[in-house]
């Protein structure tokens, strides 16, 4: 069993999140914009993978971190779907992965409000995290999530109520991918169970600000209107330790 040292804690892999809940709305990005954010962090040898031609998928998802190993804190992730390394996957393959949750994803950014997981995510596996402020309402039927930083508003996301969809105790595996520093890393995220989906086409509200990410997030020409939005009452998952892609220069 592997243990890493995080600002003098022992934190033991896989680290277990026994308690999540999340929303998240897919917009369609132009496809070179999202090539291009990526090479902007660093050498990762994976491709947008395209729903439509010319359109990739940026995920942008609130997290509020109940009960696990690095403590509760909310997160705000913007994340890429990449083509499986080594092999070519149709629209409707991508679909499917992503309602599985069996994907391939960059972790493009990652504010969070918490410092020791801030500590863990960026030594741990490279995940980009920043620290950040949240107002975010998991409680109401519309979920509404609000994320800045020193006062500049990152994103403004309101999700609609879905259809239920049935719960879940399968395993299922999303290969996270990270850049910081010049260093790719690769995390398996095993998500253990699920309860209280509910999901539908479009059904999302999304605001930016003048914060950097805003502006890069501008940069991806994200659709008008979301292809889809969830909402998940109740989720576990672990974090297996992240093998190193490619070294810093």
């Amino acid at each position: 069993m592997r243990v890493h040292d995080v600002l003098g804690v022992d934190v033991e892999m896989p680290v277990r999140i026994r308690s999540a809940r999340c929303f998240v709305a897919g917009f369609t990005a132009d496809t070179e914009a999202v090539r291009a954010a990526v090479r902007r962090r660093g050498d990762l040898d994976l491709a947008p993978l395209q729903v439509r031609r010319g359109r990739a998928l940026c995920m942008l998802v609130f997290v509020d971190y109940r009960d696990g190993d690095l403590g509760p804190y909310n997160e705000f992730g913007v994340c890429f779907l990449m083509q499986p390394p080594g092999r070519q996957a149709s629209a409707l393959s991508a679909m499917r992965s992503l309602a599985s949750a069996d994907a391939h994803a960059l972790i493009h950014d990652l504010p969070v409000d918490g410092e020791f997981t801030l500590a863990a995510g960026r030594g741990i596996w490279g995940f980009p995290k920043i620290l950040a402020d949240f107002e975010v309402d998991h409680d109401s039927a519309v979920k509404h999530g609000r994320v800045s930083q020193d006062g500049r508003l990152i994103a403004d996301l309101t999700v609609s109520r879905g259809v239920p969809v049935p719960d879940s105790a399968r395993d299922t595996v999303l290969q996270a991918y990270s850049q910081l520093d010049g260093v790719a890393r690769r995390t398996p995220w095993r998500l253990t169970s699920t309860s209280g989906t509910r999901t539908r086409l479009g059904g999302a509200r999304l605001t930016l600000g003048d914060h950097p990410i805003a502006d890069e997030l501008r940069r991806l020409d994200l659709s008008r209107r979301a292809l889809m939005a969830s909402s998940v009452a109740d989720l576990s998952m672990t974090f297996d330790d992240a093998t190193v892609l490619t070294p810093a220069p």
